[in-house]
C-alpha cells in the first residue's frame, strides 16, 4: 500500500496567530534556483520583496533559510510569513462562552470574520483566539459570515476537526438565528423556504436557480412593531448567505444587508455603524466524541430592535 506524503511540521512559529505560509516545490521544472521559482510562482509579489526576504532569511525549508542562490529542489518543502494587509482593528470584544478540552465556543460581534481570507487575516476570530488563548492549533468547526455576530464553535485538538466538521456537513447541529427586517401583513409566516442557491468564487451576491433545491429555511416571525419584525430562523442546510438570501426572496431584506437584494458600494473599512441585524444565537447537538447533548445560547442582542434609536443613528454596532 502507498504511504501517503504527509507535510513537514512548520519550523516557524505563528504570528499574531496566523500560519506561515506553506509551499510544495514542483517535482520538476526549467528553474535553476528557488529564487528563480518562487519570482514565477508568486507574480504578485515584487521581486525586491522576495530578494529581501531571502537576503534576511525570512524563506525557510526543511534545513533551515533559504539562501539567495539555493539551487531549486524537486519536491522541496518552504515556508515564509506572508506581509500582512494594513487591517482596521474591529472595535469589538470576542467572548468565550465556553472553553474545554474538545471546544472553544464564542460569541463573535459583527465585522469580525470566523477565518483568514482575503484582507482579513489577523483580524479574525480564529486569528485573535489562538494568540490570546494560547492555542495555536485551533481550528474552525464551521464558518459564521463576517457580517454576521453570535455563535461560533472552534475545535481544540486537530485530530478532532473532522467529527465536529461532519456534525455540520451532515445536518446533526441545530442551528437557530435571529433577525430583523420589514414587516408583510399580507405574507403568511411561519413558512418553510426551499430553493437552488449558488455562490461563484469573487461575486459578491449568491443566487438562486430554477433547479432541484439544495438549501431550507424554515421562517418565524416572533413579534412585530413598528413596521417591523423580529424573526427566528432555522436553516437546516449551510449554503452561503442562506438565510439573507431567503429573506429578501421573501420582500424581507434583513436590516442592515449590503448585498440583498441590491449589492451596495462597500463602506469604508473603519465604518461600523450599521451592522447586518442577524445574530447565531442557538447551537445544539450531541457531541459525538462524548455523546454529551450540548447547547449554546448567545448573549447579544440585534440592536435595531433592543435599542432602535441608536441603531438608527449608526452608534449600535457593538450589540
Amino acid at each position: 500500500m502507498r504511504r501517503k506524503n504527509r507535510r513537514p511540521a512548520s519550523p516557524l512559529p505563528q504570528r499574531h496567530g496566523v500560519d506561515p505560509v506553506h509551499l510544495r516545490l514542483p517535482f520538476e521544472g526549467p528553474w535553476p534556483t528557488v529564487r528563480d521559482h518562487l519570482l514565477e510562482r508568486l507574480p504578485t509579489v515584487p521581486a525586491e520583496r522576495i530578494d529581501a526576504a531571502l537576503r534576511d532569511r525570512e524563506i525557510v525549508g526543511e534545513q533551515g533559510p533559504i539562501a539567495p542562490d539555493e539551487p531549486f529542489r524537486p519536491g522541496g518543502h518552504l515556508w515564509f510569513h506572508r506581509d500582512l494587509p494594513d487591517e482596521v482593528r474591529v472595535p469589538f470584544e470576542l467572548v468565550v462562552l465556553h472553553r474545554d478540552e474538545h471546544l472553544v465556543v464564542v460569541d463573535k460581534p459583527h465585522f469580525l470574520a470566523t477565518t483568514p481570507r482575503g484582507k482579513h487575516v489577523a483580524e479574525t476570530a480564529l486569528s485573535r483566539l489562538r494568540h490570546t488563548l494560547g492555542l495555536p492549533a485551533l481550528s474552525p468547526a464551521h464558518r459564521l459570515d463576517r457580517l454576521t455576530a453570535g455563535l461560533a464553535m472552534f475545535v481544540v485538538r486537530p485530530e478532532e476537526r473532522g467529527a465536529y466538521q461532519t456534525l455540520f456537513r451532515d445536518r446533526l447541529v441545530r442551528k437557530e438565528y435571529q433577525a430583523v427586517a420589514g414587516y408583510d401583513p399580507e405574507l403568511s409566516l411561519p413558512r418553510t423556504v426551499r430553493s437552488h442557491i449558488v455562490k461563484e468564487r469573487g461575486v459578491i451576491a449568491a443566487r438562486e436557480l430554477d433547479a432541484p433545491p439544495n438549501s431550507e429555511s424554515r421562517i418565524e416571525l416572533l413579534e412585530r412593531r413598528d413596521g417591523h419584525g423580529r424573526y427566528r430562523l432555522h436553516p437546516s442546510s449551510g449554503r452561503t448567505h442562506q438565510l439573507r438570501l431567503h429573506m429578501s426572496g421573501l420582500g424581507l431584506p434583513i436590516l442592515g444587508d449590503p448585498v440583498y437584494p441590491v449589492v451596495l458600494p462597500e463602506p469604508a473599512p473603519d465604518d461600523f455603524r450599521r451592522p447586518l441585524q442577524l445574530l447565531a444565537s442557538v447551537i445544539e447537538f450531541t457531541d459525538p466524541l462524548t455523546g454529551r447533548e450540548r447547547r449554546f445560547e448567545t448573549r447579544r442582542t440585534l440592536a435595531s430592535w433592543t435599542d432602535p434609536q441608536s441603531w438608527a443613528e449608526g452608534s449600535g454596532a457593538g450589540s
